[in-house]
C-alpha cells in the first residue's frame, strides 16, 4: 500500500463520487460514535440489567477507552494488507459483530468482553478513513474532507446517542445495541458501494513505520492532540454536576446543554476543516486559544442560564475545531505512515479522555470546586498551544 498516497494532490474520484464515499465514511463514524457515548446515558439500565453496581457497570466505558488504544495500531498494521477500502469495510464487520455480541451478552463480564470487541474498529478506522478521505479531494480540501467524516461523530452526539437512549430506557438496553448494529450494516453496504477499489494492500514495514512515530514532530503532534482532548473531557466528563451545582439546573437544562454542545461540535468539526485547509498549524493555534479563553471565562457565565447556554454552545464549537487540523498535523508530520499515525492519533484522543476526566476528579477531590473545573481545562488547552508553538520553533532552531 502507497503509505504516502493521503498527501499527493491529485483526488482518487471525481467530486461526485468523493460526495458518496465522505457519506459512507460519515455512515460509519456516526455509528461509532452512538455506540461509544449512549452507554453512558444507559448505565444505571445496563447495571440493573446485568446486576451490577454502577460503579462496575462504568469500567465498561473504561474497557471501551483501552480497547481503542490498543486496537488502533494493531488493527491498522493487521488490516492495511487488505488494502484500505475492505480493511474499512472489515472494521465495521468488527463493529456490528461487537455490537451484536453486546446485546446478547448473558452477564456483565461476557458484556465486558463485547464491548472490548467492539472498540477494536475505532481508532483504525478513524485512522484509515481520514487517509482515504484526504485522499479522495485535491490537498487544498484535504482537511474539510476529514472534517466530513468525523461530522458523522458529531451529528450522532445530536441524534445517534439521544436515540439510543431513548431505545434503552423504553425497550431495553439490548434493544439499543441491536440499532447500533443496524447501523453498522448499514455503514457496510454504504463504503462497498461508494468506496473506489484503490490500490491492493501490501504488508506494511512495520519498523520502518514505527520508527517514523518516534520523530519528534509526530510525538509533539500527538502530544498536542492529548492536551486539546484533555481540555475537552476535563469539563465534559463532569459538566452535568457542574450545571447542577453552579447554575441550579433542571434535568431538562441539562439535557438542552448537552445538545447544545453536540451543536457546538458539529460547527467547531466543520469550522477547523475549514481553517485547517487555510494551515493546520494556523487553525490548532486559533482554536487552542479560543479554548483557553473560553474555558477561562465559563465560570464567570455559570451563574446564568442563558450565559451558560451560550458558553456552552461556543466552547463545545471551539473543543472540536481542533480535531481535523490535529488530524492533519500528525497526517502531514507522519507523512511516511500516516495511517498509522492517524490511527494512533485517535488513540491520543482517548488518552487524552481519561486525562481530561482524571484532571477533572483531581480538582474535585481537592475540594476546589466545580468552577475550577473548566479553568484546569483551559491550562490544558494553554499547554497544548505551548506544545505547538515549541513544535513550530524548532526548524529555526536547526537553522540558526
Amino acid at each position: 500500500m502507497d503509505t504516502t498516497a493521503p498527501m499527493t494532490a491529485t483526488p482518487t474520484a471525481t467530486p461526485a463520487h468523493a460526495r458518496w464515499a465522505l457519506l459512507a465514511l460519515a455512515v460509519g463514524a456516526f455509528g461509532i460514535g452512538t455506540t461509544e457515548f449512549s452507554p453512558m446515558g444507559l448505565l444505571p439500565v445496563i447495571a440493573e440489567g446485568v446486576e451490577v453496581s454502577i460503579p462496575k457497570a462504568g469500567l465498561l466505558i473504561s474497557a471501551y477507552a483501552i480497547g481503542v488504544m490498543i486496537g488502533a495500531p494493531v488493527m491498522t498494521l493487521a488490516f492495511t494488507r487488505f488494502g484500505k477500502r475492505t480493511a474499512l469495510i472489515l472494521l465495521m464487520v468488527i463493529f456490528t459483530i461487537g455490537n451484536l455480541m453486546s446485546a446478547m451478552a448473558p452477564g456483565y463480564f461476557t458484556l465486558l468482553a463485547a464491548r472490548l470487541v467492539t472498540s477494536l474498529n475505532h481508532g483504525a478506522f478513524f485512522g484509515l478513513g481520514a487517509v482515504v478521505a484526504a485522499g479522495l479531494v485535491p490537498r487544498e480540501k484535504q482537511a474539510s474532507a476529514v472534517a466530513a467524516m468525523f461530522m458523522g461523530l458529531t451529528i450522532a452526539n445530536i441524534g445517534g446517542v439521544p436515540a439510543a437512549t431513548w431505545i434503552g430506557q423504553q425497550v431495553g438496553w439490548r434493544m439499543a445495541f441491536v440499532g447500533t448494529a443496524l447501523i453498522g450494516v448499514l455503514a457496510i453496504a454504504a463504503l462497498w458501494l461508494a468506496l473506489p477499489k484503490g490500490e491492493r494492500g501490501v504488508m506494511p514495514d512495520v519498523r520502518h513505520e514505527l520508527r517514523v512515530l518516534t520523530r519528534l514532530p509526530v510525538l509533539l503532534a500527538m502530544a498536542t492532540t492529548v492536551m486539546g482532548a484533555g481540555a475537552m473531557f476535563t469539563l465534559y466528563t463532569y459538566v452535568a454536576p457542574a450545571l447542577e451545582t453552579l447554575t441550579g439546573a433542571s434535568s431538562g437544562f441539562v439535557t438542552l446543554g448537552l445538545a447544545l454542545i453536540g451543536v457546538g461540535f458539529t460547527i467547531g468539526n466543520w469550522l477547523g476543516g475549514r481553517l485547517a485547509d487555510w494551515s493546520p498549524d494556523g487553525a490548532i493555534k486559533i482554536f487552542l486559544g479560543a479554548l483557553a479563553v473560553v474555558m477561562f471565562a465559563l465560570p464567570f457565565v455559570f451563574s446564568s442560564h442563558v450565559g451558560v447556554a451560550i458558553g456552552l454552545l461556543v466552547w463545545g464549537a471551539a473543543a472540536f475545531a481542533i480535531v481535523p487540523p490535529v488530524q492533519m498535523r500528525v497526517m502531514e508530520a507522519a507523512a511516511e505512515a500516516p495511517g498509522l499515525a492517524s490511527s494512533i492519533n485517535v488513540g491520543a484522543f482517548n488518552l487524552g479522555n481519561a486525562l481530561g476526566a482524571a484532571v477533572g476528579a483531581a480538582v474535585i477531590s481537592l475540594n476546589l470546586g466545580y468552577a475550577a473545573i473548566p479553568v484546569a481545562g483551559g491550562l490544558l488547552a494553554a499547554a497544548g498551544l505551548g506544545l505547538v508553538f515549541l513544535s513550530a520553533r524548532r526548524p529555526m532552531m536547526r537553522r540558526s
